[in-house]
């Protein structure tokens, strides 16, 4: 039942931000839960794409207005982004809302929390998706105590690293993709054909163009390599519809015509099916990790990135995957070492149920019981700590 206040239905209004497809697919889970326990007595505004519009959000611009890559473009918009940046601001403090929520985005999210601190002290402020102070520029986490109440971790060694970093408290609710375990793991059908030959081998060169640019022609030149030695493999190539020109584009020079899938069902299908994976490092090697897909991964930048990583990374690994699972069990080869004589070799043990592949498989089977959020959701768990850090605490629910 929604909480009454002595004047009338409480409303309880809750500001948002995410400027990402990923922060705005995280915000509208959130945004349901909210409004189960809430029912009529929430509003929302804010900065969300269509998933949370769905939801009930007005946005105030189309999260579009942000998609800008790079050093260049970040500098070529730099009076659009602070135009916006005020923009979103001003709207929040305006709102007076019970609690402001902020999602991923940190390069401009954390800008917008830092400002609605400074102009209004009493609104809470709940960071959704901690930024990787643990990875890099860890003097950020300390920082962010003095505008951030509470941060929503979404890997489980998060809390202990902003605990260690001097940074806010913050609080595992787990990851998006447990909330997606059903369409992640085979059927025995699918098991079938993951055991079967020739088996599926997805290549993944990235989520950006320019990633796609950066990893094509070596991903290519190391099934080639495969190709010579007699290997036998199905090539899927699962991609987005806004990218599918460029991959078939970059692909069309393989030895090897791959399947190309943009319809997110088949792209889980074919993660169900596949026996093993050649990767950019990113998010998806914790998604292939939780399919059960060994993998060898790669990633290259731009020498000037390269340059600055070098020198502000501290961690013994960048792939997400390995950094859950506690040790480096997926080979990774970054910059130079991105080639296909060393992409070859694992590809050929993984493709032949070799070491390097038991090992993967080995650690995978823990990753239940460390990400584990018990009975409830990532997004209950999340929505909990919302209620909990409103202004006057938790009115409204169960």
């Amino acid at each position: 039942m929604t909480a009454q206040l002595p004047d009338g239905p409480a409303i309880r209004r809750i500001c948002l931000v995410a400027t990402e497809e990923s922060g705005d697919r995280l915000g509208a889970r959130l945004m349901k839960v909210l409004r189960q326990r809430l029912g009529d007595g929430v509003a929302f505004s804010g900065v969300g794409g269509r998933d949370m519009m769905r939801e009930g959000l007005v946005s105030l611009f189309p999260i579009e207005e942000l998609s800008i890559m790079g050093f260049t473009g970040v500098l070529k918009q730099l009076p659009k982004i602070l135009r916006l940046l005020r923009q979103t601001v001003d709207s929040v403090v305006a709102s007076q809302p019970d609690v402001l929520v902020i999602i991923d985005s940190p390069d401009f999210t954390q800008r917008v929390a830092k400002r609605v601190r400074a102009k209004d002290s009493s609104i809470p402020i709940v960071n959704y998706v901690a930024p990787t102070v643990w990875a890099w520029r860890p003097g950020r986490a300390r920082t962010m105590r003095g505008y951030i109440d509470h941060v929503l971790g979404l890997l489980p060694f998060e809390p202990e690293a902003f605990q260690r970093l001097g940074g806010p408290p913050c609080t595992y609710v787990g990851h998006p993709l447990i909330e997606q375990l059903a369409s992640l793991r085979p059927s025995a059908a699918e098991q079938a054909r993951r055991d079967a030959k020739p088996p599926v081998l997805l290549v993944l060169p990235g989520s950006r163009r320019s990633e796609v640019a950066r990893h094509v022609a070596v991903f290519g030149e190391t099934l080639a390599r495969l190709r010579a030695q007699g290997i036998a493999f199905e090539a899927v190539v699962p991609t987005t519809p806004h990218l599918e020109a460029a991959v078939r584009a970059g692909v069309a020079s393989w030895p090897v015509a791959p399947r190309i899938i943009t319809d997110e069902a088949e792209k889980r299908a074919a993660f169900r099916s596949a026996h093993a994976a050649l990767a950019k490092s990113g998010t998806v090697t914790l998604e292939l990790a939780i399919s059960g897909v060994p993998m060898v991964t790669a990633y290259r930048v731009g020498e000037v990135e390269a340059f600055i990583l070098r020198r502000l990374v501290k961690v013994q690994s960048v792939i997400l995957a390995n950094l859950v699972i506690g040790e480096n069990v997926i080979p990774e080869h970054l910059q130079e070492a991105c080639t296909a004589d060393n992409l070859a070799p694992v590809l050929v043990d993984l493709l032949s149920n070799g070491p390097i592949r038991a090992r993967q498989v080995a650690a995978f089977d823990r990753l239940d019981d460390i990400m584990s959020t018990g009975a409830a959701s990532p997004s209950e768990r999340a929505a909990e700590v919302v209620l909990a850090t409103m202004r006057g605490g938790p009115r409204g629910t169960p």
